[in-house]
């Protein structure tokens, strides 16, 4: 008979003699915000985690539905995963524009791409450079916030702001790319590839940190799709799932481009080394696709198919795009009046911090740090 105390966890499970409970945040170093872990150990052996989350609640549904118009929620959309705010605009945008039953210009979406993709590369450098810093490495931090402070230039010359854009409009756009823009785009493109290799050299095949990182927090295929994981925490486990490609939207289709997955090359399938080397090597597909995004980007205005005045029809729609951590999904609901009746947000780092328990367990607490640091969270899109 196991021998437990009259003390349970949070989940209700008794807790045995040899075990204690430990709490990580929420205000910790390695949590990637205001997140508490509550963590059972066996000594320095994980038992068990329970993700404790709220802390940076901000009522972004019911903000949403007490604005007076839709277009005044795009701001607090910026707010959700504010690390990717131009593609949470886009996928806010594409459900209203799709219950308006409106089409904006080819321009504006070729535009959308390009934002799009120079966001996914800024996200991801900071999960990568962040990723390092977990687990003791320092230089790539900096080069990877180099290279971000390179295309937030870019979107300060477009919009004026560096984090929080309220670019991307229902219709279309706050405001068409700047003169030279193009140009600067390309030469970014030109610049960052050879800096991939260079990151590669000093941190992806790095001894120490492959051994920090592979074989750890293995997340299998049919364990990741059972709790509804998407993005490179999905992709990372060898599932082909990109809704750019499987379920295209704006205009991927007409670019030639490839989805990346994990392959076990360091370790076990879907360890923390799969899910970081997705996110490097999507940096690189990133840059095939806005390269062709601005070789091929037409004439147009970007606010001719903004609505005067938005009243969408009684009704309701759920639109899903492809974010840096995975698949998010605006559901609005239109009962014919000028303010949202009901947003709900489906957010894929809420999705995906949800698997914590089932890869942590039987790892090192010290590998904890890796598990949690691969999931790359973004607390803002967690608790809304």
């Amino acid at each position: 008979m196991i021998d437990t105390l009259p003390i349970k966890t949070s989940t209700g499970r008794p807790l045995r003699k040899e075990e204690m409970v430990i709490n990580m945040g929420p205000q910790h170093p390695s949590t990637h915000g205001v997140l508490r872990l509550e963590v059972v150990l066996d000594g320095e052996i994980v038992v068990d985690v329970i993700p404790h989350m709220g802390y940076l609640h901000r009522c972004f549904e019911k903000h949403s539905e007490h604005m007076t118009n839709y277009q005044q929620v795009i701001p607090y959309a910026d707010r959700m995963d504010y690390l990717a705010s131009m593609n949470n605009d886009w996928g806010y945008a594409l459900a209203v524009e799709r219950l308006l039953k409106i089409e904006v210009p080819p321009r504006v979406e070729y535009i959308r791409v390009i934002m799009a993709e120079l966001q996914r590369i800024a996200s991801h450098l900071i999960a990568v450079g962040t990723y390092g810093i977990d687990m003791g490495a320092f230089t790539p931090f900096l080069w990877c916030f180099r290279d971000r402070e390179r295309i937030l230039d870019l979107f300060e010359m477009t919009c004026g702001a560096r984090l929080l854009y309220n670019y991307i409009w229902v219709g279309g756009l706050s405001h068409d790319i700047p003169p030279g823009f193009v140009d600067k785009a390309k030469a970014f493109c030109k610049y960052f590839l050879p800096n991939i290799k260079e990151l590669n050299d000093l941190l992806t095949y790095n001894t120490i940190f492959v051994k920090r990182t592979a074989d750890i927090g293995v997340l299998p295929a049919d364990v990741a799709i059972n709790y509804a994981c998407s993005g490179p925490m999905l992709r990372g486990s060898g599932v082909s799932f990109d809704l750019r490609r499987d379920d295209p939207y704006g205009v991927y289709d007409k670019f030639e481009w490839n989805v990346e997955v994990g392959k076990g090359e360091m370790g076990t399938l879907g360890d923390c080394w799969d899910r970081y080397i997705v996110r490097v090597r999507e940096m690189e597909q990133s840059v095939k696709i806005i390269e062709q995004a601005l070789a091929a980007i037409p004439e147009g205005d970007v606010q001719s198919a903004l609505p005067k005045r938005i009243r969408p029809d009684a009704g309701e729609i759920y639109v899903r795009t492809e974010t840096p951590r995975g698949e998010l999904g605006f559901y609005v609901i239109s009962d014919g009046s000028a303010t949202p009746y009901r947003v709900k947000a489906r957010a894929p780092a809420f999705v995906n911090l949800s698997v914590m328990s089932e890869i942590s367990r039987g790892c090192m607490i010290a590998d904890l740090v890796a598990i949690v640091g691969s999931v790359d969270i973004v607390l803002g899109e967690v608790d809304r």
